[in-house]
């Protein structure tokens, strides 16, 4: 009876999120202390959960499609990271939006949208097996979508419906891998090493490994994979805290996680390590990084230089994901962790300057450090992070993946460690650019136009201020976080 707890995190949301859109107070549009209270007391669920272990058991059944397909959660060690990733940020990404949104238009809707989505990423998070992955990866689409829509702007509207567009074809191809995991495969349940060890009898391999490449490219929809990306920086155009959680949690981190376990809990990393279809998504991964963080350099807009980042970056997780080893598994989830931390601080950095200073170019920052100087210091810290310099996480994370690529050896691995170097130049360049310009303007700049501008209030700082002491704290202490990703890649 304890396991049915499991479907408490994911529901409570969802119906509150409901709820919220169907009875309208008369006196406010939304009350933030009862909004926070339920962000809260749901992440206190999913904690006690995890801290206790009630998720270990048989799982908790939703519903069932048919006798053999059910709607069901389970929580193991991959679901754990996620769950728990998902649900410590979005209690700060809710009291961050209070203050960014206080002016803002159509505010009883967002907040509704933005409840809902935290159960629907938690769905994902929970999810027993392929099916509800799916089902819950569908409804995050339909969640999403409106919030990119939010301004209702012309921009809004040709974004979202890029967004709109890319992710129902991308759920059409990652349909295709999971017909093919529930007729070949003996369950599917995520079972870690996969369901097709020695491939199925009656198919050939080559149909197999072609509906794994295209699940994969189905799931790295979210994932912003080359050559299906274009939509992530278009949805920079919606509110910062819309943006954060798109390219640091629910969305772009929903796709990668859905790869992680159509890889190592479907498919299987044996099966698919030394084939063609391994090379050819091994492949576009990387490329995906050159391209990310050669955009990013070229890019003038704040937000979209750090959209073109988030390209390359999730491109990190699932580069470890395709070195097919426990080790990659590790390299992958620690970044999955870790980015998720200096990605948020970097974008809520960001959206302060646009919400105090009505920033929106990098070219407009010179001086600005000395105006926003919390802000700033965050942000650079997580330009620090970003760029992996000790004694921040993003140096761990990094360090494992190439440690993945110098274990996978050949050319692969080797083409790995190059990516990553090339990245890691690029990085520097578009992230110290903006901290250099905040604090050392360039000589002559009329600096007039700062007058008057400060730092955001306490509810935008103290969430960016608890991301950096977090991503600082988890570079100097990682061990305790590697050693237990390194059970849940042992199984």
């Amino acid at each position: 009876m304890d396991q049915q707890i499991l479907i408490v995190p994911v529901l409570l949301p969802i119906l509150a999120g409901i709820l919220m859109i169907i009875f309208k107070p008369k006196n406010k549009t939304y009350s933030p202390i009862l909004i926070e209270g339920i962000v809260l007391l749901n992440s206190i669920i999913v904690w006690t959960i995890i801290l206790t272990g009630m998720g270990r058991g048989d799982g908790a059944t939703l519903f069932r499609l048919t006798y053999d397909l059910s709607v069901y959660f389970k929580l193991d060690g991959a679901g754990m990271v996620f769950a728990g990733l998902v649900s410590f940020l979005w209690p700060l990404a809710t009291l961050y939006s209070f203050e960014y949104m206080e002016h803002g238009e159509h505010i009883r809707s967002f907040f509704s949208l933005y409840t809902m989505t935290y159960g629907v990423t938690l769905g994902i998070a929970m999810a027993g097996n392929l099916v509800t992955l799916y089902v819950f990866y569908e409804m995050l689409t339909l969640v999403t979508f409106p919030l990119v829509l939010h301004d209702r702007t012309r921009e809004a509207r040709r974004a979202s419906r890029m967004y709109l567009y890319y992710s129902i074809g991308g759920a059409a191809c990652a349909f295709m891998g999971l017909v093919f995991v529930l007729v070949g495969g003996t369950t599917t349940d995520f079972t870690l090493g996969g369901v097709f060890k020695n491939g199925v009898a009656g198919f050939d391999n080559n149909i197999l490994l072609a509906m794994y490449v295209l699940a994969f490219f189905g799931f790295g929809v979210k994932a912003a994979i080359c050559p299906v990306q274009k939509w992530l920086p278009a949805a920079s155009v919606a509110p910062t805290p819309v943006t954060a959680l798109l390219h640091a949690v629910a969305v772009v981190k929903s796709g990668a996680f859905a790869i992680l376990r159509l890889t190592y809990y479907c498919y299987g990393a044996d099966f698919l390590r030394g084939t063609w279809a391994h090379y050819l998504v091994s492949a576009f991964v990387m490329i995906t990084i050159i391209y990310g963080s050669t955009m990013a350099v070229k890019e003038i807009h704040f937000k979209k230089r750090l959209a073109y980042s988030t390209i390359s970056n999730v491109s990190y997780i699932l580069l470890g994901a395709v070195m097919m080893s426990p080790l990659g598994l590790v390299a992958a989830l620690s970044h999955l962790i870790f980015h998720a931390f200096m990605k948020i601080c970097s974008f809520f950095a960001a959206g302060a300057v646009m919400h105090k200073a009505n920033r929106n170019y990098v070219y407009e920052l010179d001086g600005l450090g000395l105006k926003m100087p919390v802000t700033f210091a965050c942000f650079a810290a997580s330009a620090l992070c970003l760029m992996g310099v000790p004694p921040f996480s993003g140096f761990i994370s990094k360090w494992n993946i190439v440690q993945a690529a110098l274990g996978e050896g050949g050319v692969l691995g080797i083409c790995a460690v190059v990516v990553l170097l090339y990245s890691a130049l690029m990085t520097s360049i578009y992230m110290l650019t903006v901290v250099v310009r905040a604090y050392i303007p360039p000589k002559g700049t009329d600096l007039s136009a700062n007058e008057g501008v400060t730092d955001p209030g306490w509810k935008m700082l103290v969430p960016l201020v608890i991301f950096v002491i977090v991503f600082t704290a988890m570079g100097i202490y990682s061990r305790p976080i590697t050693d237990s990703l390194s059970m849940i890649a042992a199984g």
